[in-house]
């Protein structure tokens, strides 16, 4: 009882605070639009909990004249005219509280690994997939344990119209969702604390994609909260923001930042970058980007925040335009060229301590284009496909060797994606965005086959759960109308199992969560 009269006082509490609003920080001349609306200081629950990261060098203050010297009038003060006009940026709220029906046992099924995918416009009614059936606006999130394939935990229903914008923290008790229906007061970014089977509204976001690039949530290893590239009124800052809805600024000051990525720790996170060449995206401040007809970016370079000191270390100079990928707590790895202008795309992969950068070139042979890159933990081997005039599969280590390549597996370009096992033992390798031309495949950190299967089940979208021993992935049916359903295998990629035969509407794999 006294459990409950706390989580109500709580409740009652955050839902009479004022949603947080914010905008870009002020230029010379103040704009209305572009100043922070910081929570009242009676909510002290919602007060950011991190300050501006300390590289930014905060704007100087107008230095008072004496008062018995008047300010010269023959010399007019100049007004710098902005050559944009600031962006309406998201508001950073806590509201629409409500109660979510949390499945019994939940919390308790996720001690092991548990395949979670979404169900959208399900035709429960249908007996024969031949059969067409209109189907329903609820998409519905889905628990699986291997153990039991088939049981399935209904964990949370939403409007279909969210999409895949579904993203699950590591351990599966929260995650954030995209709502595009109801009012302007209702739309927006929502996180739901599957612990204390509570939803709200943290962001009043219409759209992940902002300025062009896609925005969306990730969260740290423990769950405890994402990080999200937001507008302000002329370019992208990074905020955090805890499942119990307390937010901060960590990455910001005027410039493009974009594509965070924790760090396996997360003591960390990796980001893409503009600073160097621009500072300041706002008009009239020094080496502002701001002028007529200027472009946002579409290449930054690879930065490192360190999240207890601020710390921001540049990595690399290379124009980049993936997320980085952490390899392990120590090294991070990333892709720069322009596989559509100048047909290259190369690997590097970078120390964050001694701050060495090493690029993958093959010795003999070497690939201009190499796409779809996965490595093994320990950060001495990579998966890539090598897309030429041809294309194929290698397997390459960082000291220049190619370990083995597939020439009877051409994928189409972007068309590969492979993924290693925790102990980078195996490594399995399949399509992506239902063009999955071939059954199971797995070979081991040798490239020497383990299975080879004939579709169906065709695999797309392979990943291994964190202890190992499963593998999941999508196949495509072609037999019953091209269906795609969510298949568990064993490591080795045998004694696959269709969990979702019965289901109907479309089905997206998001991975592993729990273990």
């Amino acid at each position: 009882m006294r459990s409950c009269f706390r989580v109500l006082t709580l409740c009652l509490c955050m839902w009479s605070s004022a949603a947080c609003s914010f905008t870009a920080a002020p230029t010379a001349t103040p704009l209305p639009t572009a100043t922070f609306t910081l929570q009242p200081t009676n909510a002290p629950t919602l007060t950011p909990t991190f300050t501006p990261s300390p590289t930014d060098t905060p704007l100087p203050t107008d230095t008072p004249l004496p008062s018995n010297t008047p300010r010269p009038t023959d010399t007019p003060t100049l007004i710098p005219t902005p050559s944009n006009t600031p962006a309406p940026t998201p508001a950073l709220t806590y509201d629409n509280w409500g109660g979510v029906n949390v499945p019994a046992g939940v919390i308790d099924r996720l001690s092991v690994p548990l395949v979670a995918f979404i169900n959208g416009n399900d035709r429960q009614a249908t007996t024969d997939l031949r059969t067409p059936r209109p189907g329903n606006t609820i998409e519905t999130l889905y628990y699986v344990s291997p153990a039991s394939p088939g049981t399935r935990i209904e964990v949370l229903e939403v409007d279909s119209s969210t999409g895949n914008d579904i993203y699950l923290s590591p351990d599966g008790t929260a995650l954030a969702y995209l709502r595009l229906t109801g009012g302007l007061n209702e739309i927006g970014l929502y996180v739901v604390d599957l612990r204390m089977g509570l939803s709200a509204r943290v962001v009043s976001v219409q759209s992940l994609v902002q300025r062009g690039i896609v925005t969306a949530p990730i969260w740290s290893p423990d769950g405890a909260r994402f990080a999200i590239p937001l507008e302000s009124g002329y370019d992208l800052d990074i905020y955090t923001i805890g499942r119990d809805g307390l937010w901060g600024l960590l990455v910001g000051g005027g410039s493009y930042d974009w594509a965070p990525s924790w760090s396996p720790d997360g003591r960390y996170l990796a980001f893409l970058s503009d600073r160097a060449l621009c500072p300041s995206w706002r008009p009239g401040e020094a080496g502002t980007c701001d002028v007529p007809g200027a472009l946002p970016p579409t290449t930054g370079a690879v930065h490192v925040i360190d999240v207890e000191t601020r710390t921001i270390t540049r990595i690399s100079t290379l124009p980049v335009s993936e997320p980085p990928q952490w390899v392990n707590t120590r090294q991070l790895a990333f892709a720069s060229g322009d596989p559509v202008f100048d047909g290259t795309s190369s690997l590097y992969l970078a120390d964050i301590i001694t701050l060495e950068t090493r690029a993958v070139i093959l010795s003999s042979g070497d690939d201009a284009l190499k796409l779809g890159a996965a490595w093994s933990s320990d950060g001495r081997s990579v998966v890539y496909q090598a897309a030429g005039t041809t294309t194929e599969v290698v397997l390459a280590n960082t000291n220049g060797v190619a370990l083995g390549r597939l020439f009877d597996l051409p994928f189409t370009r972007y068309g590969m994606a492979a993924a290693w096992s925790p102990d980078g033992t195996r490594v399995a390798i399949g399509g992506t965005g239902g063009q999955c031309p071939y059954g199971v495949i797995v070979y081991d950190n040798n490239f020497t086959s383990i299975a080879r299967g004939n579709p169906p089940p065709s695999m797309c979208e392979p990943t291994f759960s964190r202890d190992g021993r499963w593998l999941a992935f999508t196949g495509v049916n072609p037999r019953i109308d091209g269906r795609v359903d969510v298949y568990i295998a064993n490591q080795n990629g045998f004694s696959a199992q269709n969990l979702t035969a019965s289901l109907r509407g479309s089905l997206k794999l998001l991975g592993w969560v729990g273990g």
